[in-house]
């Protein structure tokens, strides 16, 4: 069900990450990957793309890796807006993540959102609708331009306190059917333990499709699943009691 023979989410030294393009292609080799995702974080400012993708095709010629083009973008607007750099042209693949709350006053932090919970100024259960509506809309803007992923899903739940635990089935069941609808593709981060087996389980229940993705900052780390193991088992184990 999920192919650990990729790593569907890594980040470059152009980015928030330590190595180089080629740096991670070999570490790629050495762990006997077939696939690899480059997804460093961009926005409008971003001015590296261009060497950034060149770097990448470079690396193709001299491997036998499937290297995809791509990058990852942050929604910052209720209506799904994303902070997009201004070219997206030869990229493959768009992953989609939100770091931030949007809301009609502004963009809120984990951290912001979970004093507000705490001082009764915000319900958790207005966050879970709201981190839902946008990531359906941003999934759904981002599809327009090139095949979509979603990185980290419910993450800023986690970080602002709220438990996946919390997020009622028929919230779960709305981010769902975004993502099929849309053709998104979910990453199941090792890094971030995301998402929980409940989701993973609603997603292959539905048919979407699921990658295995190790979000590294370090080569090392490239390919080298444990979290995603234990999920992958446990939808096997699942399915096979079904």
């Amino acid at each position: 069900m999920i192919d650990l023979s990729a790593d569907g989410h890594v980040h470059t030294a152009f980015s928030s990450g330590r190595d180089s393009v080629s740096v991670l292609v070999a570490a790629a080799e050495q762990a006997g990957l077939t696939e690899l995702v480059f997804a460093d974080r961009v926005g409008p400012d971003t001015s590296w793309l261009p060497p950034y993708l060149s770097s990448i095709q470079r690396a193709q010629q001299r491997t036998d890796v499937v290297l995809r083009r791509g990058v990852e973008v942050e929604a910052i607007g209720i209506d799904g807006w994303l902070a997009f750099p201004s070219d997206l042209s030869g990229l493959e693949v768009i992953s989609v993540g939100l770091n931030r709350l949007p809301l009609a006053a502004g963009l809120l932090s984990p951290d912001a959102v979970r004093t507000q919970i705490e001082s009764g100024a915000m319900r958790a259960l207005d966050v879970i609708d709201q981190v839902v509506t946008v990531t359906g809309l941003a999934v759904e803007r981002v599809s327009r331009y090139a095949p979509t992923r979603l990185a980290r899903p419910l993450d800023f739940l986690i970080r602002a306190g709220i438990d996946e635990a919390a997020v009622p089935d028929a919230a779960l069941a709305e981010l769902v059917e975004s993502l099929r609808a849309n053709g998104t593709v979910v990453e199941l981060s090792e890094r971030h333990r995301l998402p929980g087996l409940r989701l993973v389980q609603a997603c292959a229940d539905a048919g979407v499709r699921l990658v295995a993705a190790s979000d590294a900052v370090r080569a090392s780390e490239v390919g080298a699943y444990r979290y995603v193991r234990e999920i992958a088992a446990g939808v096997v184990g699942a399915a096979a009691a079904v």
